[in-house]
């Protein structure tokens, strides 16, 4: 077979584990793996680690901003940062862009919106919300999401028509039941609202203004109650269910029982959990603050023995941009909960994993785009595997660099990374067999990405 390009002398992460090897790319999956391969253009990975490009599960991208958001993370940029990062594919979140992706006509407005602008592939959530239960649901599998996704936390903004709305307990169960029919996942932000809600009202009317303040306002029980609610009604309903971004390892643990038991329940963590704890918090402000919060030191090294263990099935960015003067507040109270961090997934992963605390490179590997296509049934994704989308991440080990803002691809160029050294460097990124990023080029100009 003639390939279209081979990558050689790389140590590339296969599914039993990393071997040095080539693999070869034809039509933009992958054809061949083995030694002495041959194609039309050869990249030289000596001293790198290929591994499959990440898929980041959890992201938000606010386009269209329905006159609200526009200034704050678009396709263009969004996508870029994703490239430059190690990314080739991400899940779309269903908010905070405006409309909100709850039925047909908002689903078809958020593909118009990406339409031309993707570097890389994105998949899509529909919300679930106390308004789209009656029919909102089942447009949106017909129209092609991938899963399904709610708030048990408040969110949204009321003032603006089209924004995404929190789920009652109701809404709950019957949305659970009605996605359960459809075979797709749930994914559920788990905190109990009006206990966080309630004590954060009364820190911030007793002129509390830290991000050590706002963490005491959403203690552990208000994460580990929701997620045994949401248990007890995937239970009751089949609902297949997903957690995301678990902050404190109480959370896992209920999973990891409720998993046991047979429930159909797997959940994420993000990587700022797995970075940064909270006695530091204040010290960087209100960029790392987010919801749930970051939690204290004992926390994160006991998240860190959940993913090492393989009780947390993978890891995401929650990217989830603003402008800077919503960062830019005194009272940490006042201040957007969400932190930006697609770019700067796979290099912090494998710096902190790999590198500091020995994570194999196939854990990597599964935690990153392994497990998060296998769990929201993305076939053609996930794996370095002949068939497979020809999607790759080229690390650099033991390559130490300062973040500087301008390295960012974000439109706001804004980040708690920014000024941390980081262990490893991503040297180039291919999406289905075409370079979209490297060290030399930069990030392409090509909108090579589609929805699938």
């Amino acid at each position: 077979m003639s390939h279209d390009l081979v990558i050689k002398n790389g140590l590339v992460i296969l599914e039993n584990g990393e071997v040095e090897t080539d693999v070869a790319v034809k039509d933009g999956t992958i054809s061949a793996i083995g030694k002495d391969l041959t194609g039309a253009q050869t990249i030289d990975a000596s001293g790198l680690v290929v591994s499959p490009g990440m898929l980041d599960a959890h992201v938000h991208i606010t386009d269209p901003g329905g006159g609200y958001r526009d200034h704050w993370e678009g396709y263009e940029t969004g996508t870029a940062s994703c490239a430059k990062g190690g990314v080739t594919s991400f899940m779309e979140m269903p908010l905070n862009q405006v409309p909100a992706t709850t039925d047909a006509e908002s689903l078809a407005i958020k593909y118009q919106a990406g339409k031309n602008k993707l570097r890389v592939d994105v998949a899509s959530f529909g919300g679930l919300t106390p308004l789209n239960l009656d029919g909102g649901i089942q447009e949106l599998d017909e129209g092609g999401v991938t899963a399904y996704k709610c708030f048990m936390g408040t969110c949204g903004d009321r003032t603006i028509d089209g924004d995404f709305m929190n789920v009652d307990d109701y809404s709950l169960y019957e949305g659970m039941k009605q996605i359960a029919k459809t075979g797709k996942v749930l994914a559920i932000h788990a905190e109990n609202a009006p206990i966080t809600d309630k004590l954060g009202e009364i820190a911030y009317k007793n002129g509390e203004t830290t991000l050590e303040a706002y963490v005491n306002t959403r203690p552990v029980f208000t994460e580990v109650e929701p997620i045994r609610r949401a248990i007890l009604l995937a239970k009751e309903t089949g609902c297949r269910i997903h957690i995301v971004h678990v902050a404190c390892p109480e959370g896992v643990d209920e999973i990891t029982k409720a998993r046991a038991e047979g429930v159909d329940v797997t959940c994420e963590t993000c990587t700022h959990y797995l970075y940064f704890h909270t006695a530091e918090l204040d010290s960087i402000g209100p960029v790392v603050k987010c919801s749930p919060p970051i939690r204290d030191l004992s926390a994160r090294e006991a998240l860190w023995e959940k993913v090492l263990a393989g009780e947390i099935s993978f890891i995401t960015s929650d990217h989830s941009p603003c402008t800077p003067d919503l960062k830019d507040k005194e009272n940490a109270f006042e201040a957007w909960g969400g932190i930006s961090g697609v770019q700067n997934n796979v290099d912090v992963l494998f710096d902190e994993g790999v590198q500091k605390r020995g994570m194999s490179l196939k854990m990597f590997a599964d935690i990153i785009a392994k497990n998060p296509a296998d769990r929201y049934n993305l076939h053609s994704k996930g794996r370095i595997s002949i068939g497979k989308d020809a999607d790759f991440v080229l690390i650099k080990p033991n390559a130490p660099y300062i973040l500087k803002a301008e390295d960012l691809e974000y439109r706001n160029k804004i980040s708690p990374y920014i000024g941390r050294e980081i262990g490893a460097q991503v040297v180039q990124t291919i999406l289905r067999g075409e370079t979209i990023y490297s060290q030399e080029t930069g990030v392409t100009e090509a909108f090579s990405g589609k929805f699938f």
